[in-house]
């Protein structure tokens, strides 16, 4: 016989099963929060570093009318 499965628990606080309606999260108030996680910079996706150019030069302006 197989032990029955255990409710899946909320990617956030890990402490609560997971709720049908707020899935992967056990309530409005840990998807609020790991929404705000993303928002202000806590989560980052991995990646190689790039770069920063410098300021641009705008594009020449294109000649006006004719001469």
């Amino acid at each position: 016989m197989s032990s029955p499965k255990k409710p899946a628990l909320c990617v956030l606080c890990g402490r609560r099963p997971v709720e049908r309606a707020w899935r992967p999260f056990c309530s409005r108030r840990c998807k609020l929060q790991d929404l705000a996680r993303w928002a202000d910079g806590s989560y980052r996706v991995a990646g190689d570093r790039v770069e920063d150019p410098g300021p641009q030069r705008p594009d020449p302006a294109p000649p006006h009318g004719d001469n």
